[in-house]
């Protein structure tokens, strides 16, 4: 941050993650600190290598304004990644109302008796941000096994077997396993269509009890008992 008394330029080191044949971008952040309008001019001592926009502009009082610089792709890096370009910020206290397209270059010459304010900006080269780390396979529990490899090259039987039989045995257990579950489940679900239609049947029973009374109530009491062992059986299969 400068310590002017018009502008405050932050940063004063425009710092660059370097890479070749990419632009990469770095903002600049003038504040005006006084009541005034300021005008603002920005060059740089390599101009075909950047590109600022704006390079002219006007900052209103007590506000900030953003500024954005450039870099160019470039086909080759320095040897050392040191940087040798240099920017120049200068202001100038502007009438009131004036607007980007009023700032002339001779605003900012010293021999019209101008009062220009400048702040000088260095160019420094910053590694480029890292990808994060991969996830490294191969870990004891998440790594596929292996057959090991014997001294002269070749793989051991005995490491190949082990392999295939901690492959093989958990799927023969799992469809095993699945074919029980879906014989029970066809079988519970059996049970309980036939339970639906026996409660049907008692339930035409119990309607026709009501018009009819010969032999109806020993017909009652085996079906009550039927349905009692059917739902024993159910609780069982489950």
């Amino acid at each position: 941050m400068s310590n002017s008394e018009l502008l405050t330029v932050e940063p004063l080191d425009l710092q660059f993650p370097f890479e070749l044949r990419k632009q990469i971008s770095c903002s600049l952040y003038l504040t005006n600190k006084t009541d005034n309008h300021v005008a603002f001019k920005v060059k740089t001592t390599n101009p075909k290598k950047y590109c600022v926009r704006p390079n002219t502009g006007v900052v209103l009082p007590r506000s900030t304004c953003e500024v954005l610089v450039t870099m160019q792709a470039q086909k080759e890096a320095p040897s050392d990644m040191q940087c040798k370009d240099k920017f120049l910020l200068q202001g100038v206290t502007a009438s009131p109302g004036i607007t980007a397209k009023d700032v002339t270059p001779e605003m900012f010459s010293k021999e019209a008796g101008y009062l220009v304010e400048e702040t000088k900006l260095r160019v420094t080269y910053v590694a480029p941000p890292q990808p994060p780390s991969p996830v490294h396979e191969g870990s004891e529990e998440g790594s596929s096994p292996r057959a090991s490899v014997s001294d002269n090259g070749q793989a051991s039987e005995f490491s190949f077997q082990r392999f295939s039989a901690d492959k093989v045995e958990p799927q023969e257990n799992t469809s095993e396993a699945r074919a029980l579950i879906t014989k029970l489940t066809e079988e519970k679900q059996s049970a309980i269509q036939l339970n639906n239609k026996l409660q049907r049947e008692l339930d035409q029973l119990r309607r026709d009890s009501k018009r009819s009374q010969s032999g109806i109530p020993l017909m009652y009491v085996l079906l009550v008992g039927l349905i009692g062992l059917i739902l024993g059986y159910i609780m069982k299969s489950t």
